[in-house]
């Protein structure tokens, strides 16, 4: 089965350098439509995929009344992978972020989110330097050097995570608490010269636990919709805002437990990835007979290609040396809504109805909202 690449859509992180572009920073591309500003701040909205906002537009009036195209999240579409490209401006097989989990030699698999040991939960921040993991420069780094005031809205308790200074290194952090001091304190960066990053995170949560399109997530929608509202509405003459997502999400429908599946471990000495987009890293010489069986048993609810095919056919874009060993020897991306879940492993994501991370339509596409004060 060929995989679908939409690659007459933007990608994420072309975003920012766009922004960057507009405020007059030197050798950023604008490969974007975005009006020349004095600031501009990119609000990320975790999960908000472009199907469920067309599909739950009576919910989001202001949002869907400005988002006229959609972007694609890039493989894999997950959290990690987006909040990178934001941070870097370029995709997976660049920046690094290659899943939610992801081995990196020498270290085992790191958990990118919580910069943890995914086997056994040991704390990974001294093996593994956030800026050695991800070295390239920022695009709060870029700003900075420009002039202007980068800054990371965002709450609190990430202040000092991993992930932010892999991602969001040179930023000045202004934490917050709720979607009111999200909206005045990214309004606030706004009045001066400035590039901003905001982030809600509560989206992608409440659609994890009770599925896209539920009533909690539509409420939590609508909530979306007047914050965007809120800081429209507020934008200074000179601002831009650009409201865009970090990957889209399904309902799980079948669930199929890998490790109650013996053919499927045999040669196999570590997973990563997630339920909707699977690293699988093998032992020496096998990886030919594990893609066969992976093939075999997942037949057409997977994409399942070796890690060779999948760099050739561009799953993770242009893939540097640095990164390519963090690729599984298999990988394996979910069409459907079918679900590779650890049930031991990985007991707590193995229980939640949504997912994403995989290629479809509802996964990949997210939209770009652009408003100017």
């Amino acid at each position: 089965m060929d995989v679908p690449h939409y690659a007459d859509v933007p990608h994420l992180g072309q975003v920012v350098p766009s922004l960057l572009a507009a405020l007059g920073v030197p050798g950023e591309a604008s490969t974007l439509v975005v009006p020349e500003c004095r600031s501009a701040c990119v609000l990320l909205v975790d999960g908000l995929g472009w199907q469920l906002l067309a599909e739950h537009a009576t919910d989001a009036p202001v949002l869907t009344e400005l988002a006229k195209s959609p972007l694609r999240a890039g493989y894999p579409s997950t959290t990690a992978a987006g909040l990178a490209a934001i941070g870097t401006g370029l995709a997976s097989g660049e920046h690094g972020m290659v899943g939610y989990t992801f081995e990196v030699p020498g270290a085992g698999v790191l958990n990118a989110l919580r910069w943890r040991s995914h086997e056994d939960g040991s704390d990974l921040r001294g093996a593994l330097p956030p800026r050695d993991v991800q070295p390239l420069p920022t695009t709060f780094e870029r700003a900075a050097a420009a002039g202007l005031d980068a800054v990371a809205v965002s709450s609190a308790q990430f202040a000092d995570t991993a992930m932010t200074k892999a991602t969001q290194g040179g930023a000045r952090y202004a934490g917050v608490h709720a979607l009111g001091d999200l909206a005045a304190r990214t309004l606030e960066v706004l009045s001066s010269r400035a590039f901003c990053y905001a982030y809600h995170g509560e989206l992608d949560l409440v659609g994890h636990l009770y599925g896209p399109g539920s009533t909690a997530w539509r409420m939590q929608l609508r909530q979306v919709d007047r914050l965007v509202e809120s800081i429209v509405d507020g934008l200074p003459p000179g601002a831009v805002l650009a409201v865009v997502a970090d990957h889209g999400m399904v309902r799980i429908g079948e669930k199929f437990d890998l490790e109650a599946t013996p053919e499927l471990l045999v040669g196999v000495r570590a997973f990563g990835g997630e339920v909707r987009a699977r690293h699988v890293y093998t032992e020496p010489g096998a990886e030919a007979d594990v893609r066969q069986a992976w093939q075999t048993v997942l037949g057409d609810r997977a994409w399942v290609r070796s890690r060779d095919e999948a760099i050739e056919e561009g799953w993770f874009g242009t893939v540097s040396d640095r990164v390519r060993p963090r690729i599984g020897n298999v990988v394996a991306a979910a069409c459907g809504t079918f679900g590779m879940v650890r049930e031991l492993g990985e007991a707590v994501e193995s229980s939640l109805l949504g997912q994403h991370g995989s290629f479809t339509e509802a996964e990949q596409l997210v939209p770009l909202v652009l408003a100017a004060g």
